[in-house]
């Protein structure tokens, strides 16, 4: 496809500027198309790119040129097209079902990130209205629940300026459709946004860790806000600078060439394998500081489940699972529902998080009834 748009786009260059009105040239990212006289139909042969060209080689792919010297347009406001001729069903049928499905997930996560924004913003309004629970562990918290926010948010918008396709023209089409540079800006954003997420998640963890085996953890706290806001910055410029000057193609949401990808995607990757490990250090203190009291088996086991089952989202262990599991590993069926669940858990886990650590916190609820029960004075 590239050597395709490559070559069409020279040919573009180089051909000389037709006398008159008409149809302008262009590369709609399926087909090559020259100018066109008004009031005509152009064609040009199928596109030699197509994985099946060799059964549809003969084909044609036609356009209407008005009388304005406008290409005519369909519902959705674009130049109207037959690939009928360049189509085989037997590969566009599922490359269509792909792309229903891919829709489905983007409206699954887009639910998930949306009720995670709402609640986030609900819960940090709690966290910094209400004196009382202004501490250096309920300060990790809010940058935690920023960081969930951010992401929430950086994404969705994200996606609010990456074009959709709407069921017209051809699959390949659809997802390679043109994108601004404010979607590349927002894409960027949101990089940064998931960097800083994943890191406010390894400094929670770490504060943690600090408080079970130290006094207090207030001391480390710039280092943490230096963790979490600053460390980012690291590796996210670099990957902008290399997507720019070798892959500056789309709102930059498709990663083929690897070594670009994994400048994002190593620290994503340390950050989990970090918090899994203190996670693990963490629950093992657990077990001993449970079993250190005089309590019955049951209530022990009920106390550590308990405290395992919290730190799950907070930590975002989960991801751990994923990494290990690798992007592109298992059959279609498998890495469909893969996807499907990691997207699931990742948006949701905002939600979770400020339900876990705000809204069944007993101190937040013993403080917002005390607020209540103010203003009902």
């Amino acid at each position: 496809w590239r050597q395709y748009r490559q070559a069409c786009e020279l040919h573009l260059l180089l051909a000389p500027p037709a006398p008159g009105p008409v149809c302008n040239r262009s590369f709609d990212l399926y087909a090559c198309w020259g100018d066109a006289v008004p009031n005509s139909t152009a064609t040009v042969p199928c596109p030699w790119y197509l994985p099946w060209y060799h059964r549809v080689q003969d084909g044609v792919v036609a356009r209407r040129c008005g009388p304005d010297g406008r290409w005519v347009t369909d519902d959705s406001g674009r130049p109207w097209q037959d690939n009928s001729q360049c189509e085989d069903l037997a590969q566009v049928q599922p490359l269509q079902r792909q792309a229903w499905l891919l829709e489905q997930f983007r409206l699954l996560y887009t639910v998930g990130y949306s009720l995670s924004l709402v609640a986030l913003v609900v819960a940090l309004l709690l966290l910094l209205l209400l004196r009382r629970l202004r501490c250096t562990r309920n300060l990790i918290h809010a940058n935690l629940f920023v960081s969930f926010a951010l992401r929430a948010g950086a994404i969705l918008t994200r996606d609010a300026l990456l074009p959709h396709g709407h069921g017209h023209g051809h699959p390949l089409q659809l997802l390679g459709m043109q994108a601004g540079p404010a979607c590349r800006v927002a894409q960027s954003l949101a990089q940064y946004c998931v960097g800083a997420n994943y890191a406010w998640a390894m400094a929670e963890g770490l504060f943690l860790l600090r408080l079970l085996v130290a006094t207090s953890g207030r001391r480390c706290v710039p280092a943490f806000l230096l963790l979490g806001w600053g460390v980012p910055v690291l590796f996210v410029v670099p990957w902008v600078v290399l997507r720019y000057l070798y892959e500056n193609e789309g709102c930059w949401e498709r990663n083929e060439k690897v070594a670009v990808w994994w400048v994002i995607r190593c620290p994503i990757l340390v950050a989990v394998a970090v918090n899994f490990v203190v996670f693990v250090r963490i629950v093992r203190i657990l077990v001993a500081k449970v079993r250190a009291h005089q309590v019955s088996r049951g209530d022990t086991r009920l106390r550590l489940a308990r405290s395992t089952l919290t730190l799950i989202p907070l930590l975002g262990v989960h991801e751990v699972v994923f990494a290990l599991a690798g992007e592109g590993e298992g059959g279609g069926g498998l890495r469909l529902a893969r996807l499907c669940l990691h997207l699931l858990l990742t948006s949701a886990q905002g939600l979770v998080v400020s339900i876990l650590y705000c809204f069944t916190n007993k101190e937040v609820q013993a403080e917002v009834r005390r607020g209540w029960q103010r203003c009902r004075l």
